[in-house]
């Protein structure tokens, strides 16, 4: 019977749209790293731009086939569930950064570790998500702890101070060092080399395994979110792709100034924290209202918290907390200027004047 349940609700959707998502998302896939990226490099910050915009714009065309398709209950569904777990990707590319600097990844490795990270969290997402949608069609009352999870997840990534990252002292590098050796230097862009006669895994290697234990741990935290604004298997699972698949651009769109979006944890806290009430009250609310406008509701309020994080960090600018350096090329200068760096260009200014 659970098992039927599942089925079901991934089959009520034409097989066409099914398709038609398949064929897309395989073809980018394929054009990103048969084509464009076959050779290791660094992409330019006008290539991550425009592969974020294809990706961002991919998103849109689907959620217009789904308006128009589905209807716009899951038309808007899907958008807010985009829109929360692209959100969340932002804040996963904080620690991404962060275990690159660690680790000193050579700029035209960090493609290729984000390319496979990817795939992987696409596996694990999928896994999740199956599981989840399979446990909410056998138990409906497991809603009610997401979101008393999601609360307690929102109050917690508020109050909680930002920790020094120690990958090498984590449980899984110990793990996975103990069953493949691993060399304490990269081999160009493999995962694997040759020591001795020995098949042994390279740095790029337990970076990668990082990275991916990482997104399984923010998993836990995304997937619930979007179950609390919907628990149809295609919008969740479609959602989640789009996000997770416009990651690799935006890491390198983002490189360097993601820090500096200092209240975009505040907004994620508040947004995590607001589904979760959302997911406990919804019974009561579905009484006042109806499911349309509620959703229109949770929509408006997300966007809204989530805009308004990024300007404040924007009006109100401190310095970041951590001064994160990853190697990147030496052109690769965003559109953004640091307000202290301005300062002390304009300080050195006047010294020289002075003299």
């Amino acid at each position: 019977m659970l098992r039927y349940r599942v089925t079901m609700n991934m089959a009520e959707h034409s097989l066409w749209l099914w398709v038609g998502f398949g064929v897309v998302i395989t073809f980018m896939m394929s054009l990103d790293l048969g084509l464009l990226n076959r050779k290791a490099h660094t992409p330019s910050y006008k290539e991550a731009s425009v592969w974020s915009g294809v990706w961002v714009t991919l998103a849109l065309i689907f959620a217009g086939f789904i308006f128009w398709h589905m209807g716009n209950e899951r038309g808007f569904e899907f958008l807010t569930g985009y829109i929360i777990e692209l959100s969340l990707s932002v804040d996963n590319l904080f620690v991404f950064l962060l275990i690159f600097s660690y680790f000193k990844v050579p700029s035209k490795y960090q493609h290729r570790v984000l390319f496979w990270g990817v795939l992987g969290a696409l596996i694990m997402r999928v896994t999740i998500i199956l599981l989840g949608t399979a446990l909410i069609a056998r138990f409906h009352w497991i809603l009610y702890i997401f979101g008393a999870f999601l609360i307690y997840t929102g109050i917690k990534m508020m109050v909680q101070e930002e920790t020094e990252l120690e990958p090498e002292d984590s449980a899984v590098v110990r793990l996975v060092t103990r069953f493949v050796p691993i060399s304490r230097h990269y081999e160009e862009d493999k995962f694997f080399t040759v020591i001795n006669g020995r098949r042994t895994g390279t740095l790029l290697l337990l970076v990668l395994v990082i990275v991916e234990v990482t997104d399984l741990v923010f998993a836990v935290d995304s997937i619930p979110a979007i179950f609390g604004v919907t628990q149809n298997f295609f919008v969740v699972f479609t959602s989640n792709v789009f996000a997770i698949l416009g990651l690799r651009s935006l890491f390198f769109l983002l490189a360097g100034v993601v820090e500096k979006f200092h209240y975009l944890k505040i907004g994620l806290s508040l947004v995590l924290t607001l589904i979760g009430v959302k997911m406990l009250t919804e019974t009561f609310l579905l009484k006042v209202m109806d499911k349309y406008t509620l959703i229109i509701l949770s929509l408006s309020a997300v966007a809204t918290i989530l805009a308004a994080s990024v300007i404040a960090s924007v009006i109100w600018p401190e310095k970041a907390e951590r001064d994160i350096d990853v190697d990147l090329l030496p052109d690769f200068d965003p559109p953004f200027e640091d307000v202290e760096d301005e300062e002390a260009t304009a300080q050195e200014s006047e010294t020289v004047e002075r003299r």
